[in-house]
């Protein structure tokens, strides 16, 4: 049994992304240029100004104005909704197209090892190596999704006990956690140059 997420701080937000794999998705996809927990209440914001639902059928559908319009309402789904509403719906477009509206076919379609999800994940629009093996990771590590391999392939990020990436958010605690060390992480790389 995969453990409760918490991964926003609110309760409804957090409930969309542990019942629903292409809230989880777009969360990932957000996770960038905001705070995390921005990022992954996102998914909630478009699925109440859907009228409840998130829907990878009716994102890619949406009029491309109309769905940029709605992800920047305020409060905006992302610091920069006009791109993000672009990216949110060629994932979905993915979604539909390549994997019949199902999200979780990314990683159960013909048993695939973690070398295949990772490249199936990395193949979607706004996902790249890092964020690629972070989704991963919050599988393997949040949601019982273990391919074959899992771990070594999510690299540092399916490190048991870690706290580098959203695959490690459980609590408020660890969200602090999370940031301590990417900020860290940022001022060593700074340091570097």
């Amino acid at each position: 049994m995969a453990p409760t997420l918490w991964l926003t701080g609110d309760p409804e937000a957090d409930a969309l992304l542990e019942a629903d794999p292409f809230a989880l998705l777009l969360g990932m996809l957000l996770d960038q240029q905001v705070a995390m927990e921005t990022a992954f209440v996102g998914p909630h914001k478009i699925a109440q100004r859907m009228g409840g639902r998130l829907d990878p059928a009716l994102v890619a559908d949406a009029d491309p104005e109309e769905f940029a319009a709605l992800c920047a309402t305020p409060p905006a789904v992302h610091r920069y909704p006009g791109s993000m509403a672009g990216r949110i719906q060629a994932v979905a477009r993915v979604v539909v197209d390549d994997y019949a509206g199902d999200v979780a076919r990314l990683w159960s379609d013909g048993d695939p090892d973690a070398r295949e999800v990772l490249r199936r994940l990395k193949a979607l629009p706004g996902f790249g190596d890092q964020k690629a093996r972070i989704f991963l990771a919050l599988l393997g590590k949040q949601r019982g999704v273990t391919p074959d391999g899992w771990r070594e392939v999510a690299g540092a990020y399916g490190d048991e006990g870690a706290r580098r990436s959203i695959a490690d958010v459980t609590d408020e605690a660890s969200l602090h956690q999370v940031r301590e060390t990417k900020k860290a992480a940022k001022a060593a790389a700074k340091a570097m140059r």
